[in-house]
């Protein structure tokens, strides 16, 4: 009874942290959304452009759609009927990734990737933003983020963990597997205190081995956009994490390649 108690005062404690976000920032937009099991939970509002704006959207995306199922709603069901050939999960370097190549998705590859979404989030939205879409296959670039420590604290086989059961959940659906690595990065600016050197070349060496062990296929982005020590190469990313359209150019042969092995399989 006593972790049913802990538990108790975990969710008071942040109900009522909600509350006084509510009451400390005067018009806040997300007051009125809908909670609890409803027809529509999706609701639409202006992109935060505040810093105090900004943390009352975290705050509501952290309480209220975690897995930001509602960022591909619309997205989702426009593509009902249509064929699907991969799907891109991940993060922010997915998200941007259409933007600086928005030819590699088309013809069925689509793009679902959220920024700054962690594995825990991911693996809120992939029944929605992969699963229900049918594709042959799913492009899970993950892992970042996690490091980074953007939704809290994790072990490494907790993160590992999350991308096993999106891998797991995507082969029981009969969709092919393709992991790729975590792109280099020796510092992160919105996580200045966190050294990820060693943490990304551990996760990596874990996807290259899970995805060898499981059959899936394993896409070495690092590799090409790395230097020796680690970081991103000069000119392949904007801020030593998010790609250049110069870096994404570096990476496009390889995601085809790796699509054509999957699929293959």
């Amino acid at each position: 009874m006593r972790g049913y108690a802990t538990l108790a005062g975990l969710l008071l404690g942040l109900a009522s942290v909600t509350a006084q976000a509510q009451t400390i920032v005067p018009g806040d937009p997300h007051a009125g959304d809908p909670v609890g099991i409803v027809s529509d939970p999706c609701v639409t509002h202006p992109a935060p452009d505040a810093k105090v704006s900004y943390q009352m959207f975290n705050l509501h995306m952290l309480t209220r759609d975690f897995g930001q199922l509602c960022r591909y709603a619309a997205d989702n069901r426009a593509l009902a009927g249509q064929k699907v050939r991969v799907v891109f999960m991940g993060d922010s370097i997915t998200d941007n990734w259409i933007h600086a190549d928005a030819d590699l998705f088309s013809n069925g590859v689509v793009d679902r990737g959220i920024s700054g979404q962690t594995t825990p989030q991911m693996l809120v939205r992939f029944r929605a933003d992969v699963i229900a879409l049918k594709p042959q296959a799913v492009h899970i670039m993950a892992g970042t983020n996690d490091i980074a420590g953007n939704t809290g604290a994790a072990t490494i086989e907790t993160v590992e963990g999350n991308i096993q059961t999106m891998a797991e959940l995507a082969r029981a659906h009969g969709i092919k597997v393709i992991l790729a690595s975590v792109p280099p990065a020796a510092s992160f600016p919105w996580s200045p205190d966190k050294r990820p050197v060693p943490q990304i070349a551990a996760l990596n060496a874990w996807l290259q081995s899970y995805a060898k062990a499981n059959g899936f296929t394993y896409v070495d982005y690092h590799a090409a956009l790395a230097t020796p020590e680690g970081a991103m190469k000069p000119g392949y990313a904007s801020d030593g994490v998010h790609p250049t359209p110069q870096g994404y150019a570096v990476m496009r042969p390889l995601a085809l390649a790796a699509i054509a092995r999957a699929v293959a399989k």
